[in-house]
Formats: structure tokens, sequence, C-alpha cells
């Protein structure tokens, strides 16, 4: 049972494993951290060093052990790299940076370490988030603002997925909040910014500019379709507006606020909701696309090489405006609404410079499939 526990400590989700580099003899060249165990090369390189000191010593007539002989000074990176073997339980880094793929998480030791109020406030987030978000989330919903968020929150009645009383006035369903979650932290490739869930019923379900099946498509996703349409003349509009395929291959659809009171646009806004997406927008700024490929055979991987913003009109601009623009490629017109879509969003070309940019980076299986938006 002990045994169990420890494991349970230490698990490392397989959606955020990136595949081990191989050397010229097809053999990995980097062990990978598993069990909060990690292996890597400092060995050998401090051999290599250790042989170099040797021969500088034994070309002045002394030997390495000789108090006297010059010591070979470890370079940073090196330095790094042996407290890292040295240290057990310690994961690999890189440049300051933990890897994604070596970062562990428990849900039953982080249950563990809530309080009574905590375990209740923070029931939905260990239910519907997706755990390679999670695990990077973890301390920012135990914050005081993220609890602050969570009690007004039950006051308009959301609580888990399945013991939210009914009637719910708030929108999307509990179950939906954390929707966008569902793609994998390290396979994103590009990010939508939203702004609020739609307030009408049944019309939002976690993904910004989606709607479920059976929902009339908005007027702002129909805009966005014609931009498609226009870039890829072979796509042929679906008759519904539910993304969730676009979701599978990569693209976040994120809000800035997750939720919303019936009929009543802005109605969560400046609760809690636009500093905890601000720290959603962090971690995407790390680990982002961390477990793509890459076109670079030396590709570091584990690490965010960077995505694409799409910031569709000034409040999602001010989003993304702290981001490096060199890292990232990040796109911004007017907004696809009715009102301003032929003030910049309609010709914008951002759905083929995305995919063109993504190819640049990671190949062509790191693009995005636009046209097709298959029903569940």
């Amino acid at each position: 049972m002990e045994s169990q526990e420890s494991a349970n400590k230490s698990t490392v989700y397989l959606e955020d494993l990136d595949i081990p580099r191989v050397d010229k003899e097809g053999k990995p060249a980097v062990t990978s951290v598993v069990s909060g165990t990690t292996t890597t090369a400092a060995s050998t390189s401090l051999k290599r060093q250790r042989t170099l000191m040797d021969m500088f010593a034994n070309s002045q007539g002394k030997s390495a052990s000789d108090p006297s002989a010059k010591k070979l000074k470890l370079s940073p990176a090196s330095s790094t790299r042996q407290s890292a073997s040295s240290s057990s339980g310690t994961v690999a880094k890189g440049f300051g940076v933990q890897r994604l793929n070596s970062i562990p998480f428990s849900m039953s030791g982080f249950q563990e370490s809530m309080t009574d109020e905590q375990r209740d406030l923070l029931r939905l987030e260990c239910e519907a988030m997706g755990k390679s978000w999670l695990k990077l989330l973890k301390d920012e919903i135990k914050k005081p603002y993220f609890l602050s968020l969570k009690r007004f929150l039950w006051e308009e009645g959301v609580r888990g997925t399945h013991d939210t009383p009914l009637p719910l006035k708030v929108y999307p369903p509990p179950k939906d909040i954390y929707s966008w979650s569902n793609t994998p932290l390290g396979k994103v490739k590009v990010v939508i910014i939203g702004q609020d869930p739609y307030h009408g019923r049944g019309q939002a379900h976690g993904l910004c500019f989606s709607v479920p099946l059976g929902v009339t498509i908005p007027p702002s996703l129909r805009n966005i379709y014609a931009e498609i349409k226009a870039e890829y003349p072979e796509f042929t509009p679906p008759k519904h507006g539910n993304l969730t395929a676009w979701a599978t291959n990569g693209v976040l659809m994120l809000n800035t606020c997750l939720t919303v009171r019936a009929n009543s646009a802005g109605s969560h806004s400046e609760k809690g909701w636009e500093q905890f997406t601000d720290k959603v927008v962090d971690v995407i700024d790390k680990y982002g696309g961390a477990n793509l490929s890459s076109k670079l055979a030396q590709a570091d991987t584990g690490l965010g090489r960077g995505v694409v913003f799409l910031a569709w009109g000034a409040w999602a601009a001010k989003r993304v405006a702290k981001l490096d623009k060199v890292k990232h490629l990040i796109l911004t017109s007017a907004h696809p609404s009715p009102f301003s879509a032929h003030k910049g969003f309609l010709g914008n070309g951002h759905f083929k410079a995305a995919n063109e940019w993504l190819e640049r980076k990671y190949g062509s299986d790191g693009t995005v499939d636009w046209c097709t938006l298959n029903a569940e």
C-alpha cells in the first residue's frame, strides 16, 4: 500500500511525455525522469573533465590528486547537471525552467495538502481540469484571490461536476468550464483568446467562439468561417458551430472570463478569472508546444518553443501584449463580431499565416487543419 502511494506522488502523465531523442547508434541520448528520479549525462561529462584534468596535471609532472595541481573549473551548465544528478528526487532543468515531462503530480497528495474548505471549493478543478494543466496551476488555485472567486461561484450555485443544484443560471455547465484544458499543454499549437462565454442558454461549452451541436452558429463564428473560406477556398463551412475538432488538433480556445450569469454579459468579470487566465497564458508561454516534434534535430523538447496567439479585438490584444514576439507569433486584428469584422478581421490572413509559421518551426505535422470540423 505504501509503495503504491509513493508511486502516486510522482506520477508523470503520458500526455506530457515527449519522444526520447536518440544518438547515431539508436540509443537514448538522455534518460527521462521516471517516478521522481533523474538520470543525466553528468557523470559522463565529469569523467571527461577529470581525464582532461589528469592530462593537464601530467603535462606539469603532477598527478590530479596532488593538491597543487590546477583544478578544471566546471561550467555553470555542468554544475547544474551535476547538482541534478547528485540530489535524489531532483528533476532535470533547462535554462532554469523545469521540463514539462519531468514535473510529477499526485492528485491524492494535492488533495491531502488542502484544508476542508479548499477541498470543497476546488473539487471542480480536481474533477474537470486537464492534469497537464492542473499540475502547473495547483498553487495558483490555492491563492486567496482564486478561493474568493470560488466562494462567489459557490453562491452563484456552481459546485462540482455532479453535485451542482439545478436549474443553474450560470454558463457554461460546471463540467465544461475547463473544456479548454482537454487540449494537453505540451501539444498546444495555437491559442485563440476570447472574452466572455456566450450568455444564452445552451450556447457556452467552455471553448471560445464554439457552441454545442444543435445550437445556431453565432454571427462571430460565421465571420470566422468566411475568413477561412477566403484563405482556403476548398473549405466548406459546416452547418454547426462546434469547434472541438480544432481543440483535438492543438488549438486552445480560451475565454478571459470562464463563466457568466445567464443573459448578463460580463457579469462574472473582475471576480478573479482575468488573473487566473493571465496565469494560464504565462504557463503557455513557458510550455506551449513543448512536446511538438520539430524540424530541428537538436530541438529541446519539454520546454515551450513558441506558439501562435490569435488575438482579435482590443481586449484580446491586451492579454498578449506582454509576450515575446520573437518566441511566439502574435497576430492581432479587429474582432470577428458583425460590428467590427469589416474593420480588419475579414481579410487578415491569420489562419494561413499561423500554419506557415508552424510549418517552418515544427514541420507539416505542426500545422492545424482548419478546414476539417467533423461533428462529434
